[in-house]
């Protein structure tokens, strides 16, 4: 890297602009930096160099908000820190184009629907006009709808990388990727291949949580409850001595579909009943009364029906109790119109006919309607608000339908693996540390294994095919699989090895799987993709384990626990060594912005408002973790900041200082003979430490914080002090001391901010310095620890509040600042006497003071008698 070693370059000739301002440099910068490749990774480099980064790929067919300056610029901080303490930075950037809301945008904005079965189209272009009707819209091949997203997601990847290039991401451009692209699908492919070898993957018939809507499974991380309005309905099963046997329930529609009832082992009322059997109202099936922990005395009338399924506590106790399937509801969300062979009674078959073919609302209805008429239900329905599953991206609740899906494992039905996931969480420094916690309770709490298949159109396939019998039923049991040599592949439009197009779907022939894996299934392979695994060893050998995954907390549950669950699978390790956690961003009522609560700031208009070093500031100055309100006053703090360094440094480089200035580039610690001058580095010195070990410990605010303050201290007064001595007037030793003093101080403010505030502190770099401050050292106590030994922090703190002192004398009587002080009194403790006296010329030079007494006494600095000159 150009210039971690200090001293090796020439001095710059100090160029400095007459009226220093920000507007503009966003655009001057970045794409300076993007031309010379400031932030290119080098590839010929040993793991121990590398600081590896597996940034969170944005949904790029999404719109943009203010979260994504927020948290991106959180990451960015970090990775700029990295750069500069000598580190190799493996920052690449994904867009997440592999999803429904690609699918949607892709559909919408060019008139199609995607049909796996169609044969791909070489050129094919979509109509100039869509169709306005959907059902006009060209149907086309998965690998021609594929090829249409890849088209569009460019086009809005633009939008999001002149934004991330406006706010001064230190990416590396050159190494970006998309979640649908041939690379992403093949390593995604793979990856579901070792897994199916390893055992980790494996094709089950089992209950699966279902949105009608979308007609999809979901898998439990998608899972969101939601308070709905419902209600208890107490029905009577019947004993065989007549006896009657209530229970409770808001799902009196899935009557049909009963298994059994279950009751506490403890509960005495139902003791007697264990192991009899009643038969269900209305159908008259006979079922037995079982007995079971997870059953809750003191809910409803304490016994309850298990049906196939209701809810995920029915599939628990189906799974445990095992108990027969007796699946009515199908993936359209319908009751199956064929009346089931388990309802033998005549009465109770010609029930079911009015629920065949029926939604769920419309078969709750009637068999509320049927109850009400056979007097098997007492009283009225007892309305009620509770939870309820929904999918995430969904708006009718879930259902639980019985289908054959891939899963992979992750510890939900397997303790020893849930165990060593746990473990895995132990071994990665969470940042705040606080947020292991949510990891170690979503593991704890998973109730089965990660579903992976989708049923959509658009997506990654599932790179599978079945061999067909001479009935044309497939063999589950003998999957065919592609090589690594054929992936990506689309067993939808491609056949496999050893067969012809032409037996697709006939007897002794095959059929392809028509699902395709769930997007976390590929954005849980982020680690792998950017890296090169199973392409570019030497890369992935440098860059893997990562060092970073930044994400937001919500997500702990989905990306970051399937990332785990991955790298584990696939390597035996952890996905990175660190992780830090962004908060959410909220509105000025404390309120989570959404697009959905229209609440949400549009950010180039921030940018354009206060300009992305202030927007920086705002976001780099909240802790990893914490929500933070949406605040534009933080906003105008940092862009008065940004205006202060370039005006500050101006005044610093008017005096005639130069790089050569600088404590180790041509400057020296005997250069420093002042006390105020020694006391300035002192401070330098302990703020920098500070900051490093804050920046280590990924506290990044409080080492912004730490920096600020400082810059403070020395532009208000460290050079309202100094000026006079600046400007040659005690002798060129004099001036020669607080030349090097300014000069380093500058130099490691800089670098101090840098990471912050990227574009003012290149600027002002520019003007007397060669290269980048983006390729130069964090600041190091080293070069400065002897004038730091020698000097005494306090003294340039006591100075500065005796010239406040003198300062608010001068307010109180109305006078102006730069109005002579005839006389005055300076009274302190005598330690800190001492250290005044340390500064006391610049004192009286910096507060106009032709005479000013030192008197020992009171525990605090106070400024008397002050006689002040008639202004003329």
């Amino acid at each position: 890297m150009a210039e971690n070693t200090p001293g090796t370059d020439a001095p710059a000739t100090v160029t400095i602009p007459e009226k220093p301002a920000l507007e503009g440099l966003e655009e001057k910068y970045s794409t300076a930096w993007r031309e010379n490749g400031t932030y290119s990774f080098d590839e010929d480099t040993v793991r121990a160099d590398v600081y590896s980064i597996d940034t969170p790929p944005p949904t790029a067919s999404g719109s943009l908000h203010v979260g994504h300056m927020f948290s991106y610029t959180q990451t960015d901080v970090i990775a700029r820190y990295q750069r500069m303490t000598g580190k190799n930075v493996f920052y690449p950037l994904g867009w997440d184009d592999n999803g429904l809301p690609t699918e949607r945008r892709v559909q919408n904005y060019y008139g199609v629907r995607c049909d796996p079965t169609r044969p791909y189209v070489e050129g094919y272009r979509p109509p100039e006009k869509p169709a306005k009707n959907q059902r006009d819209w060209d149907v086309v091949s998965r690998e021609n709808f594929i090829e249409l997203c890849e088209e569009l997601a460019v086009e809005d990847e633009k939008v999001f990388e002149h934004l991330f290039m406006t706010l001064g991401l230190s990416v590396d451009w050159d190494r970006t990727y998309r979640t649908i692209d041939a690379r992403s699908r093949k390593v995604s492919q793979l990856a579901f291949l070792k897994d199916l070898e390893g055992g980790n993957a494996y094709l089950a018939e089992a209950p699966t949580m279902w949105d009608v809507t979308f007609r999809t499974a979901v898998a439990q991380a998608e899972l969101e409850d939601k308070e709905r309005e419902g209600a208890y309905h107490r029905i009577a099963f019947h004993g065989h001595d007549g006896a009657k046997v209530w229970i409770e329930t808001t799902r009196p529609e899935l009557l049909a579909s009963c298994v059994a009832l279950v009751a506490h082992p403890e509960d005495e009322r139902y003791r007697e009943l264990f192991g009899t059997t009643v038969t269900s109202p209305l159908f008259g099936v006979e079922v037995e009364v079982k007995a079971h922990e997870l059953a809750q005395p003191d809910k409803g009338s304490g016994i309850a029906m298990i049906c196939t399924f209701g809810d995920t506590t029915d599939v628990t106790w189906w799974r445990e109790l095992d108990l027969p399937t007796r699946a009515l509801v199908g993936r359209d969300g319908r009751f199956a119109r064929e009346t089931p062979e388990w309802i033998t009674d005549d009465a109770g078959r010609e029930r079911y006919e009015r629920l065949s073919g029926a939604t769920v609302f419309s078969a709750q209805k009637a068999v509320v309607e049927m109850l009400a008429e056979t007097g098997e239900m007492e009283g009225e329905p007892k309305r009620i608000t509770h939870p309820v599953k929904f999918y995430e991206k969904g708006d009718k609740p879930l259902e639980i339908v019985t289908s054959r899906q891939w899963y992979i494992r992750n510890g939900g039905r397997d303790a020893e693996r849930r165990e060593t996931l746990l473990e895995r969480g132990r071994e990665i420094s969470w940042h705040p540390g606080f947020m292991r916690s949510r990891y170690e309770n979503w593991v704890e709490g998973l109730n089965g294994d990660w579903l992976v298949s989708r049923q959509r159109f658009f997506g990654v396939p599932i790179p599978v095919w079945y061999p067909l019998d001479a009935e044309g039923e497939p063999d589950y049991a003998r999957p065919l699989l592609p090589s690594e040599a054929q992936l990506p592949v689309d067993p939808a439009s491609q056949a496999p090895e050893g067969y012809a197009p032409e037996q697709r779907d006939q007897p002794g022939g095959f059929a392809a799987d028509p699902d395709v894996l769930d997007t976390w299934a590929t954005s849980s392979l982020t680690p792998q993709i950017a890296t090169g695994w199973a392409e570019d060893e030497r890369l992935h050998a440098a860059t893997f384990p990562m060092d970073l995954r930044p994400q937001g907390h919500d997500i702990i549950r989905t990306w970051l626990f399937s990332t785990m669950v991955r790298a584990e699978t696939l390597a035996g390790s952890v996905p990175w060594s660190h992780t830090a956690l962004s908060g959410w961003i909220l509105d000025p009522d404390r309120k989570k912005m959404s697009k959905s609560k229209g609440n949400v700031v549009v950010p180039n208009d921030v940018l354009e408002k206060y300009g992305a070093d202030a927007v920086r500031y705002w976001a780099a100055s909240a802790r990893l973790g914490a929500d933070t309100a949406y605040d534009e006053g933080q906003m105008k703090i940092g862009r008065r900041l940004a205006i202060k360094l370039l005006n500050a440094s101006k005044f610093v480089l008017m005096q005639g200082v130069d790089s050569s200035a600088v404590i180790g580039r041509g400057a020296t610690a005997a250069t420093v003979t002042n006390g105020l001058d020694r006391s300035l580095i002192a401070q330098l010195d302990a703020v920098v430490a500070a900051a490093t070990e804050a920046f280590e410990n990924y506290e990044y605010a409080r080492a912004l914080q730490l920096a600020e303050s400082f810059f403070w201290t020395f532009t208000d007064d460290y050079v309202e002090l100094v000026k006079d001595r600046a400007y040659g007037a005690r002798g060129p030793e004099e001036q020669a001391s607080v030349h090097a003093a300014l000069a380093t101080t500058l130099d490691a403010l800089l670098r101090l901010f840098a990471p912050f505030l990227p574009f003012a502190t290149d600027e002002v770099w520019s003007w007397w310095r060669e290269g980048t401050v983006h390729r130069a050292a964090w600041p190091s106590t080293e070069g400065y620890a002897e004038i730091a030994a020698a000097g005494d922090a306090e003294v340039l703190t006591v100075v500065g509040r005796a010239l406040s002192g003198l300062r608010k004398s001068k307010s109180e009587a109305k006078v102006k600042q730069r109005t002579e002080v005839l006389s005055g009194t300076v009274s302190a403790p005598s330690e800190v006497l001492g250290r005044i006296r340390a500064g006391l010329e610049d004192l009286k030079a910096a507060g106009n003071v032709r005479s000013l007494d030192l008197a020992e006494g009171g525990e605090e600095i106070q400024v008397a008698d002050v006689a002040l000159a008639t202004e003329a």
